[in-house]
Formats: C-alpha cells, structure tokens, sequence
C-alpha cells in the first residue's frame, strides 16, 4: 500500500525529516528508509531506460551496456568486471540505465523535489518525496538473495554481493520476475554518490509499473506531496542548511547551478 501524505506546513515537513524508528536492540533510533525526490507530483517513478527505450528496453539495454563499457573502460577499468558496475558507472555519467536513484537522506530528496530546470515553474506544480522501507523490499527477495545478505549481515547490497549471487541481467529478471528488486549501494566511484548518500534500486526488466509493485507489495511506502506553495520556504531551508547544488554536485558545475539559483528572481 502506498500511503499518501499532503505536506502543507512546516509542522508537516519536520515530522517527515524526522521519522526514525526507536530499536530496543541497540537502544538507538535507526531506520532503512531511502527517498527521492520529483520537481512535479505527476512524475511517474521511471528509470531513465524506461523513459529512453520504452518496450524497446529490454532488447536495447544490452547494446547500451556493451557499448557503454567499450569507450569507458579506459577511464573505469573496473567496469569490465561486472554489469553491475557497467550500470552503476554509466548512471552516474548519464547513462539510460535500468536502475533508480534513492537517497538515505530525505534532506537529499527534498532537495531534487524542489529544484526546477525553470524556477518559475516552482509555483505552478506540487512535487513529491518517496519513501520506501529497505527491509520490506528485502523480505521480498528470493531465498538465495536472502542467504547472500545473511552471509555478510548486510541487508543492502554491494556490487561484489550482487556478483557472487547473480552474474547476468537475465538471472537477475527471471530470478525477480515483477514481485522483488534489490536494493544496492553503489561503490564511492565518485565523491558526488558520497554526498549525495547514493542507493539504487534494481528494476526487473519484467516490472512494468513500479508504482503498482509497491502499492501491492509494501505497507510502509510513503509518497510525501510537497504543496506549491511551501516549495520556495523550503528550498531557502534547505540552501540554509547546506544543502544544495554545490554539495550535491561537487565541483564547478555545481557551484554555478547553486549561484544561478540562489540569485534567481522570481517573477
């Protein structure tokens, strides 16, 4: 089920930011919650292969891998060890891929829910934060997949943990079918997957509505609608809090996105 929150005020946004489970076992609040953010509430949750190659995908994506790990295999030797890297790296670099990006910070999710390639589109949409529960998606997964994280006592997984269990995208969709997905954690490639507190969710080829898959499968999804009329508060919060384009994408880029904004005028 996919609960649907209206964030209407700050009140709303704080209980949001805050939510984190008390554990008895370790006596400390902890959660596996993962987000992400969407500048307009009519988004669908999509990976860019999907958006890219529609009902061609799953005929293309091998094409876009090979070729993909041909020319970037000089400046990422790692790639040609596994598809798991070949994917990872080319989604960090823009590369249609099958997977979605989740962050374990909702500050991060806000962040992409209130950023517009045109500010003056800020005011005119709602925009959303999703929230997915790790350990639900785990508990779908299949034996195998279970005993890999019991082995390493890790719930998430790594690239290396993904390649012991499962070396092709084919295993990986009949193994999945459309009823699970594994959760990875990227390797840090990159200081922009560090700050940006990177997780991916691995889509089945076989899993055609994302939406539907956790509405039927989970409980504790949540899908947090940002009112158009709070986006701007909450993006001065948020630059306030060092939370931005320079730090979400480190280096000149992101610096220029960051002043570009911060000194946009608003109409």
């Amino acid at each position: 089920m996919i609960n649907t929150v209206k964030i209407n005020d700050m009140n709303s946004l704080f209980e949001m930011i805050s939510e984190q489970e008390f554990r008895d076992d370790i006596d400390r609040h902890r959660n596996l919650f993962v987000y992400r953010g969407q500048p307009n509430v009519d988004f669908a949750l999509v990976t860019s292969l999907m958006r890219n190659c529609k009902d061609k995908r799953k005929e293309l994506e091998p094409c876009i891998l090979r070729n993909f790990t041909k020319y970037a295999a000089i400046d990422e030797p790692s790639i040609e060890r596994s598809v798991w890297r070949q994917m990872i790296f080319g989604q960090h670099h823009g590369l249609p891929t099958r997977l979605l990006d989740w962050s374990f910070s909702p500050l991060i999710g806000l962040h992409f829910s209130t950023t517009e390639a045109d500010m003056d589109q800020m005011r005119t949409h709602d925009s959303v934060v999703w929230r997915v529960d790790i350990h639900e998606l785990h508990d779908l997964l299949p034996e195998k997949y279970k005993q890999e994280s019991k082995r390493v006592n890790n719930t998430v997984f790594s690239v290396d943990m993904m390649q012991e269990v499962c070396s092709s995208l084919e295993q990986y969709d009949e193994d999945m079918g459309n009823s699970s997905m594994v959760m990875i954690e990227p390797p840090s490639v990159d200081i922009r997957i560090v700050n940006q507190y990177s997780f991916f969710s691995v889509i089945p080829s076989g899993m055609d509505d994302i939406e539907g898959f956790l509405n039927k499968n989970t409980n504790k999804t949540f899908k947090y609608i940002i009112d158009k009329n709070l986006r701007w508060q909450i993006r001065d919060l948020l630059d306030h809090q060092n939370i931005s384009e320079r730090i979400v994408y480190p280096g000149l880029d992101g610096i220029s996105r960051w002043l570009g904004r911060h000194y946009f005028v608003k109409s």
